[in-house]
């Protein structure tokens, strides 16, 4: 990517978050951000991953309010045990746990799965949270760029994994749901098929809205996959906003600056970022029912190509060879 081209990138993103904390401050100008009320999830098994930090922790606490059995998926084993010991105690719920899970490997995918898989659980719900932002260029243990290989791929492979058991806990009138988080920095990115890597030029503005993107490609594909086989599993793909976590350490120094001066004011906090998450996993309204883009608890349009069905089906194919998991759209009728 040349030097313009990163430049252009960049602008982009920015403009993106800029136009959301804008939305954000006339908001809270009109009255703020209002808690939804969401109703109780006794007997529920959800997986969160990134659970042990920001929109994830908040999250993760949510559900655990609501009465579910919460698995943290996460990679900061030091940080682990407190967290899940805090949020027992303020929620009152014992059934929380964390399980080491770090998605730049897949081979930790895949152990995370066999130790979940030999609990003998349902899962009721698994929230793709985890991520990381504008990093500089490096690589995921399998060789992948890292916001393609950990924000993307790792979720795509973690959620195949997973399916069968989805399937199996899903019931009529009450499904086993995925969600998986974006950003309205896909509204920015460009899927290059040809360079998902981005090996002919690094810009971790691009490279990060490029694997936002993918996600919410993969989602759709997802669901069409599901209702085409009958499954009582829904996929869904939300936007948190701009949200008040420690994600920003990588980005432009003025936008540090920002959030350190006026983060109260035109960021939401971690639990705001959490209730559309929260909402896509548990609302009423939402049962049976896949394929949306959630902000602000509300269905909203994604980006126009995110509904062009031949490059979700693309992008599946590339990613099953990827990740290495059969390819089971290639049977499947979708229409």
């Amino acid at each position: 990517m040349s030097p313009l081209s990163a430049a252009r990138a960049a602008l982009r993103v920015y403009a993106a978050g800029a136009a959301v904390v804008l939305a954000q401050l006339l908001r809270r100008c009109r009255g703020g951000f209002v808690e939804p009320v969401f109703p109780p999830q006794p007997d529920r098994v959800a997986i969160v991953t990134g659970g042990t930090d920001g929109i994830g922790y908040a999250t993760a606490k949510c559900l655990a309010r609501l009465g579910m059995h919460v698995i943290i998926a996460g990679n900061n084993e030091s940080k682990a045990q407190d967290v899940v010991s805090k949020i027992k105690e303020e929620t009152l719920n014992d059934r929380v746990e964390f399980l080491y899970c770090d998605l730049a490997s897949f081979t930790s995918i895949r152990q995370f799965v066999q130790k979940f898989k030999m609990k003998r659980l349902p899962l009721h719900l698994l929230i793709n949270n985890a991520g990381v932002m504008m990093v500089p260029e490096r690589k995921t243990q399998d060789g992948f760029e890292e916001h393609f290989g950990l924000n993307y791929l790792g979720h795509f492979l973690l959620t195949n994994l997973l399916l069968d058991t989805l399937r199996a806990s899903g019931a009529p009138g009450r499904s086993a749901r995925v969600v998986t988080v974006s950003s309205a920095t896909h509204y920015v990115g460009e899927l290059d098929m040809d360079d998902l890597q981005s090996r002919k030029g690094y810009s971790p503005h691009g490279a990060y809205a490029q694997s936002k993107l993918a996600l919410v490609l993969f989602s759709y594909h997802l669901q069409r996959l599901l209702a085409t086989e009958g499954s009582h599993v829904t996929a869904n793909v939300v936007d948190p906003g701009v949200v008040d976590t420690e994600l920003y350490k990588h980005v432009f120094w003025g936008t540090r600056l920002v959030q350190r001066a006026f983060s109260w004011l035109l960021f939401k906090t971690p639990d705001q970022g959490a209730w559309t998450s929260v909402y896509a996993a548990v609302t009423p309204e939402l049962e049976g029912v896949g394929g949306r883009y959630l902000y602000n608890e509300k269905e909203t349009r994604s980006l126009k190509v995110t509904y062009n069905q031949k490059l979700q089906q693309q992008l599946w194919a590339t990613s099953c060879q990827m990740a290495g998991v059969p390819n089971v759209t290639r049977d499947a009728a979708l229409s």
